[in-house]
């Protein structure tokens, strides 16, 4: 359990889950009116701390220089948003959404006056601000003066996909191909004297027929794949500048009954 005096090292400190990822800040401690114990805190989440998440005190524990709750950080940053009167405190009804919602038992939690709220709920005060150690219910004469400063961040999301896809396309292509044939031509030459002994081997009056084969070339067409290139995607950072506008919260100190040098006024 957290301790009143270990309260000034909660504050504007980081909250962390169980499995040590970063929730937000702590802002506020709220305190038990009853026992004294610090019960909730309140912690900064969003991505420029713009909201507040309630949770349970109780089981948390300071390690090095931040608070580790028992909770995951979606469950902190999902919890029920609630409404703090002017006084700072919880109503009976936004304590239980937020015991329900962290699974605590509420009428055991009522009854054990050591489980961090020993009283009737909706008695719960806030403890301090950022900034403030807070010591609730001490007096002191000086009054804090706290302003909201805009811190700017960026967070990496997804922004798009890019995909390489290959497909196939047919088209047609034309090539000119020189192809040959042959065809029959007729020579007759006269017997001489060189080539008498062959034409007399045959017999002297008979029927006879010759085959000639004939060839002729034609275009034969067939494809094969052939690699051609590479492709494939990459990604390069490009750095742009963007312009973001907030608002923050300051607070103004007036006096009264003095003058500018801070002397009482007299009247005349």
């Amino acid at each position: 359990m957290i301790t009143r005096e270990q309260i000034a090292t909660v504050l504007d400190h980081p909250v962390h889950d169980t499995r040590g990822d970063k929730i937000g800040d702590a802002r506020h401690v709220f305190f038990d009116d009853v026992t004294g114990e610090p019960e909730w805190v309140s912690v900064k989440t969003g991505l420029f701390g713009t909201s507040e998440s309630f949770v349970p005190i109780h089981d948390a524990a300071l390690v090095e220089d931040h608070l580790e709750v028992p909770y995951a950080k979606d469950q902190v940053k999902d919890a029920p948003n609630v409404d703090i009167d002017a006084g700072g405190h919880l109503s009976e009804q936004e304590e239980q959404r937020l015991y329900q919602y962290y699974g605590i038992d509420w009428d055991a939690a009522w009854q054990d006056p050591h489980s961090g709220t020993g009283q009737m709920p909706g008695t719960t005060g806030t403890a301090g601000t950022a900034g403030t150690a807070g010591t609730a219910g001490t007096a002191d004469d000086a009054m804090t003066r706290s302003e909201e400063e805009m811190h700017v961040g960026v967070e990496r999301r997804e922004a798009g996909r890019a995909r390489l896809r290959k497909y196939v396309v047919t088209e047609e292509q034309q090539y000119t191909v020189p192809v040959r044939h042959e065809e029959v031509r007729v020579e007759r030459e006269p017997i001489t004297d060189t080539n008498r002994d062959s034409a007399l081997t045959g017999p002297d009056i008979t029927e006879a027929e010759h085959d000639v084969t004939l060839y002729e070339e034609e275009p034969v067409v067939e494809t094969r794949a052939v690699p051609k290139e590479r492709v494939r995607l990459t990604t390069e950072e490009v750095t742009e500048e963007e312009t973001v506008t907030g608002e923050v919260r300051k607070e103004r100190i007036d006096s009264e009954g003095t003058d500018e040098q801070g002397d009482q006024r007299r009247r005349h």
